[in-house]
């Protein structure tokens, strides 16, 4: 495996990306999320790359306009069809023997993927999809869902600790009364964001998996706003949003992995 550095084009400006070889025919595409550079965080999607690439997969990473490397104007996943476009064609201009090219994006570049309609790629793994819509001062509103309110006064229910601090009077009751009666409300309807990723996503013709983190909020709002019963959700109990515990990210491993095999 070698790592490569690369710049292609994004109509007049140029980006920036890395490529780690391999000589699989299928490729991963890491698209970022948030404003995070292709490294991510602490390095991580970096050391993913070279975890698939290993694997015998080729791995392509980029940085979005205005964001690292590259040029131009930061405008937000909503706006980011033509950068994926742009990668999409550098990555198989880059690695002429490959034929399918599936993307992996966590949070928002998840969304992105889904309102891109897969932008024409193979095959998508959509992790922790953001689903929470901005106010005009884009401030988000990320109070967990009813679903999730319930599930974690449950879980500790189950912890005898949890339940003598509540006996002993080391609870809050009057946020424990208001935590009760927000778990108590029906779950939000689907916000318009859900909805055009929905809709993004069910144009799709190509295989994918939805991965929930089920200790990350963002996971949790998007499950609540999306049908349960969906067969390509699969949970990674307890993880976080960047699967930052070794045998977390051994199950985002394993389940790229299988995406890229299937």
């Amino acid at each position: 495996m070698t790592r490569l550095s690369h710049t292609f084009a994004c109509g007049n400006l140029t980006l920036a990306g890395t490529l780690d070889t391999a000589p699989g025919r299928t490729g991963l595409l890491i698209v970022t999320g948030g404003n995070e550079i292709r490294s991510g965080a602490f390095g991580g999607q970096a050391a993913l790359a070279a975890r698939i690439a290993a694997a015998g997969f080729p791995v392509f990473r980029f940085d979005r306009r205005g964001i690292g490397d590259s040029e131009g104007e930061n405008r937000g996943f909503r706006h980011s069809a033509k950068d994926l476009s742009a990668a999409i064609d550098a990555f198989r201009g880059m690695v002429p023997h490959m034929t399918r090219v599936v993307a992996f994006g966590n949070c928002d570049a998840a969304s992105a993927l889904m309102l891109a309609k897969g932008a024409g790629l193979d095959g998508l793994v959509l992790s922790n999809p953001w689903t929470i819509e901005q106010d005009e001062g884009g401030a988000a509103d990320d109070t967990p869902p009813p679903a999730a309110v319930r599930a974690r006064y449950l879980e500790k229910l189950k912890n005898p600790r949890e339940v003598m601090r509540l006996l002993g009077g080391g609870v809050n009751l009057g946020k424990l009364a208001r935590g009760v009666i927000h778990a108590l409300r029906p779950p939000p309807p689907p916000s318009s964001l859900a909805q055009d990723m929905a809709a993004g996503l069910a144009e799709f013709g190509g295989p994918a998996l939805i991965l929930l983190a089920t200790a990350d909020r963002t996971a949790q709002v998007f499950e609540a706003a999306w049908d349960k019963t969906d067969p390509r959700i699969r949970r990674c109990e307890g993880a976080g949003h960047a699967y930052v515990e070794p045998a977390h990210m051994a199950w985002l491993e394993a389940q790229l992995l299988e995406g890229l095999r299937s």
